[in-house]
């Protein structure tokens, strides 16, 4: 019988920002936010050439891993990198990469 294995949670955390950053377009989207403060869904639906209910469904990835962060703001929603979460992706894929 094969013994039952223990994920830490920083395995888990590992997994889970890897699946949210598991496609081109949230790759593109983080880099985008990580250069500048903070932008509005529309302007990131300009310069990407999918449907903006596609756009919707990637940022929702995202931030339902904790990547980013959403608020409204009229009828608009602005997105910022979760500053936190990200460093912890930077530190966790560096020891990854170290192992």
């Amino acid at each position: 019988m094969a013994e039952s294995i223990e994920y830490t949670d920083e395995c888990k955390n590992l997994a889970r920002f890897a699946k949210a950053l598991g496609h081109p377009v949230r790759i593109y989207i983080m880099r985008t936010l990580s250069k500048e403060q903070c932008c509005y869904s529309g302007d990131l639906s300009e310069v990407l050439p999918i449907a903006k209910s596609t756009l919707s469904q990637h940022l929702k990835e995202l931030k339902s891993a904790g990547l980013i962060q959403g608020e409204v703001e009229g009828p608009k929603i602005r997105y910022c990198v979760n500053v936190e979460n990200w460093e912890k992706v930077k530190v966790l894929f560096n020891e990854l990469i170290k192992e």
